[in-house]
């Protein structure tokens, strides 16, 4: 049977398939000391921050929609709540675009591929990054400048020293980590926004460059870095094309063959020879990176909403707004081939157990181990919480659900939430909840210790 928290519980690990809670979040930090902190040498503490802007519900969304700045150039933090231009979305987009993007999984919560720091959307317009692996685990570092208004997506540049990207209204924040033996650069001296410093007590972190877009109004609502951290992918709910940026340069390729639809989401698969992107009208494509060539498919499922890569590139899970049952493309030749097959993984305790009628969130960790995943509604005792899957590749996709994480509060639900790709000790969950905090689960298993001794 998988692991259940009584009423009043909170989730902090899992060991062995058994997962381990705490009475009450004021334990939180305490069980975690006397459990997986033996193993792994450290605690990964809750972090507190403003969750309304992460559960805006609709009425609030469609205020916005029609709320306009009456000075563009008015950055004051009053006028980012209201920045998204009502008059360009209407006429060319189904606004219902804009109120569909807080369910789908684009990259809010992001962990850097090298060291224990952790970044996610933490207000209207910051991010919030926190090192574990500093003095105390507790020193913060925001991300703020004028220039960045209503982000909506983050993901940390692979093989670089600690860059970030922010996509945001206009186009994409990018920060640097700056050290006084190492300074960050900025790309552009004579822009006035650049050179923005962070704040908090952290390690300080530059603005060192601004990609803009062609329309200074697009919202860019989802990105994606290509594994060797040379190009950057973005896309915007308001447009049926994507952009493939060398950042390096500052400059952009718009790809617009063959989608009608408005982007929904962009996946870089692990090896790079693969971008997946999905629309909102049901359809998603498979591109091949060296010509940019693309294999269309659709859904009668509604439309994704998260797409995830197993670690070799060969697989990707997909799910789906109106259906319990995951699909996964399995590639059937070498890259740059697009012949692939759709096939399905059924859940069936989503709808047997759980009660629920829809899968909301996914998150694969990178060693393909553990599958973690949001869903509507469902019974009142299931309500809030986020199910484990162990995953196995034999070579089709099966799952086994092992447990249950709950989140600190009453009535919490998560949010957003993302595994840690690099983390050695095995699966590293981080999930933003509606109660206002960022929880850290490792999922610990034998296999995993094994390999580091």
């Amino acid at each position: 049977m998988p692991s259940f928290p009584q009423p009043g519980e909170v989730t902090v690990c899992e060991i062995n398939r058994d997962f381990i809670y705490a009475n009450t979040f004021s334990e939180y930090e305490d069980r975690a000391k006397e459990t997986y902190a033996e193993i792994l040498g450290m605690v990964f503490n809750a972090i507190q921050f403003d969750s309304d802007f992460l559960s805006l519900n609709q009425a609030q969304i469609a205020k916005q929609e029609t709320a306009e700045s009456t000075n563009d150039f008015d950055y004051s933090f009053s006028s980012l709540k209201s920045v998204i231009s009502n008059s360009f979305n209407k006429f060319f987009f189904p606004s219902s675009n804009l109120n569909l993007i807080g369910k789908i999984g684009t990259q809010k919560v992001s962990w850097y591929q090298h060291k224990h720091c952790l970044a996610f959307i933490s207000g209207p317009n910051q991010v919030t990054i926190r090192d574990f692996e500093d003095s105390d685990g507790k020193d913060l570092c925001v991300l703020m400048s004028d220039i960045q208004r209503d982000v909506k997506a983050i993901e940390w540049r692979p093989n670089s020293g600690k860059m970030i990207a922010v996509s945001c209204k206009g186009g994409i924040c990018i920060w640097s980590a700056s050290y006084q033996s190492n300074p960050a650069i900025l790309r552009n001296k004579n822009s006035p926004f650049l050179g923005t410093i962070s704040r908090g007590s952290g390690l300080k972190y530059i603005l060192v460059d601004f990609i803009k877009c062609d329309n200074s109004n697009e919202l860019v609502t989802t990105l994606s870095w290509r594994p060797d951290g040379r190009y950057l992918a973005s896309a915007s709910c308001e447009s049926p094309s994507f952009t493939i940026w060398d950042v390096a340069q500052g400059e952009g390729n718009p790809i617009r063959r063959g989608l009608g639809s408005s982007i929904s989401l962009l996946k870089w698969s692990p090896t790079g020879d693969y971008l997946f992107t999905a629309n909102f009208d049901g359809t998603f494509y498979l591109w091949e990176t060296n010509t940019w060539t693309s294999e269309p498919w659709s859904s009668t499922s509604g439309h994704v909403t998260g797409a995830e890569w197993d670690p070799e590139g060969r697989i990707i899970l997909i799910s789906f707004s109106e259906s319990t049952t995951l699909g996964s493309i399995h590639f059937a030749s070498r890259p740059p081939s697009l012949d692939a097959q759709l096939l399905p993984v059924e859940l069936p305790d989503i709808s047997t157990l759980i009660g629920s009628q829809g899968i909301e969130k996914i998150a694969w960790d990178a060693s393909g181990e553990r599958l973690a995943l949001s869903y509507k509604n469902g019974d009142e005792k299931y309500k809030g919480l986020i199910a484990i899957y162990d995953v196995r590749r034999t070579p089709l996709v099966s799952t086994t659900l092992i447990g249950f994480i709950r989140g600190p509060g009453e009535n919490v639900r998560p949010l957003e939430f993302a595994f840690h790709n690099k983390f050695k000790q095995g699966p590293l969950l981080s999930v933003c909840w509606s109660t206002g905090w960022c929880c850290t689960y490792p999922l610990i298993s034998h296999s995993n210790l094994v390999l580091q001794i």
